[in-house]
């Protein structure tokens, strides 16, 4: 079993909206993921897809207020199938439990380093924006793409960093829809991103 990371930390607290399917195997171990429901404070709603082992299928146990307790970390593929790749953004459950409290819970810890020039631009309502996308170095040498969005003075100090800083950063996942045009049709997508409350360089290392 891989062990824990310290530089990837996740902790969600929310509601299972089905029952887990298969998602695939690697190395002859079976993987499930199922859909769990995040609320903001502003009562937004945020869908983040869970993967887990087959293992902590017993463990999804949802308290009496529907909600359960998701510790783990955010990982990335590419997604090759259908029409062009499409980065997916998941989390993968180290430990299931009830939560103490029924709370809802969005917690993201990252440390990582910009694998791409930073985008900085101004929402219609005049917000100013930074994209980011980190890489995180994961165990066995692999890594995972996050894209991740910061507001305000923090974009405005990050618009100003190059590829290869290294940063840390706190956030929720956030999931959002809309509408890509694919042969002349309308077609519903979800696009998932790290939505970043705090953020700084690290130096020295």
């Amino acid at each position: 079993m891989d062990e824990m990371q310290t530089n990837n930390r996740v902790i969600l607290c929310g509601t299972p909206l089905s029952s887990p399917v298969f998602s695939h195997a690697s190395r002859l171990e079976p993987f499930y993921t199922f859909p769990l429901e995040v609320a903001r404070l502003s009562g937004t709603v945020d869908t983040v897809n869970i993967l887990l082992r087959e293992e902590l299928l017993s463990e999804l146990r949802p308290s009496r207020a529907g909600l359960i307790r998701v510790t783990g970390e955010v990982r990335s593929f590419n997604n090759h199938s259908g029409e062009g790749s499409k980065l997916v953004i998941s989390v993968f459950a180290r430990e299931l439990s009830p939560p103490e409290t029924p709370v809802w819970v969005n917690e993201v810890e990252l440390t990582g380093t910009l694998c791409k020039s930073p985008n900085r631009r101004t929402t219609p309502m005049g917000r100013e924006i930074c994209d980011l996308m980190l890489a995180v170095n994961r165990l066995y040498g692999r890594s995972d793409y996050l894209p991740c969005i910061v507001w305000g003075q923090n974009a405005r100090r990050a618009a100003l960093w190059d590829v290869g800083t290294r940063v840390h950063l706190l956030g929720r996942i956030q999931s959002r829809e809309y509408i890509k045009n694919l042969d002349g049709q309308a077609v519903r997508r979800t696009a998932y991103e790290i939505s970043v409350s705090d953020i700084a360089a690290l130096s020295g290392e």
